[in-house]
């Protein structure tokens, strides 16, 4: 038993070498066998691959939280990352420009800024085809009815960087822009009410 917890902590099968340890630690104290050092490297071995097994799924489940999509209209305002953004959202301000990582995005009907109108997805398996490639496929699913312009409102996209694309981000979105926010409800449902 103690020759099996030390595999099975070799094997990073954690929880199962901390109890093959245990058991072994009792048996040898009872009937006085050797085995006494096995059955501690394999305690060792099994404690070490339990925590880094936790660790793993506590990032993992951060990892995934911070990086699912959001619902199309939330339900009170929160902070995100750009790319859980989904057709719908609506945004309280609009980031400087450059580099956008996290958002903070408003249910839209509150005062916002910007709203996701169209979403551009390139293939997963797509190679990079380079910034300005990227920027202008983007910017070609970005149209805004002439209602719109006319009341000023313009078109902003964020396309994935060679960065994230390395990463996976393989989406681009679209929003719908008013200069000094102010706007509640939603332009895909005509419901948008321009300051």
């Amino acid at each position: 038993m103690a020759v099996w917890s030390l595999v099975t902590g070799i094997l990073l099968v954690g929880p199962v070498a901390v109890v093959l340890a245990v058991l072994a630690l009792r048996r040898i104290r009872r009937r006085s066998t050797r085995g006494r050092g096995l059955a501690i490297a394999g305690l060792v071995l099994g404690a070490i691959s339990t925590v880094a097994l936790l660790a793993a799924g506590v990032v993992g489940v951060l990892t995934w939280t911070g990086t699912r999509p959001l619902p199309s209209d939330v339900g009170s305002a929160r902070d995100a990352h750009a790319q859980q953004l989904v057709t719908g959202n609506c945004l309280a301000s609009l980031p400087a420009d450059g580099r956008v990582d996290t958002v903070r995005v408003a249910p839209c009907a509150e005062s916002h800024a910007a709203q996701v109108v169209t979403v551009y997805e390139f293939l997963e398996d797509s190679i990079w085809p380079g910034q300005r490639a990227v920027d202008a496929r983007v910017a070609r699913s970005c149209v805004l009815d002439q209602a719109e312009l006319d009341a000023g409102v313009t078109a902003v996209t964020w396309a994935p960087t060679e960065q994230s694309w390395s990463r996976g981000d393989r989406t681009g979105l679209c929003l719908a822009v008013v200069e000094g926010g102010g706007v509640t409800g939603s332009f895909l449902d005509d419901s948008a009410q321009i300051p």
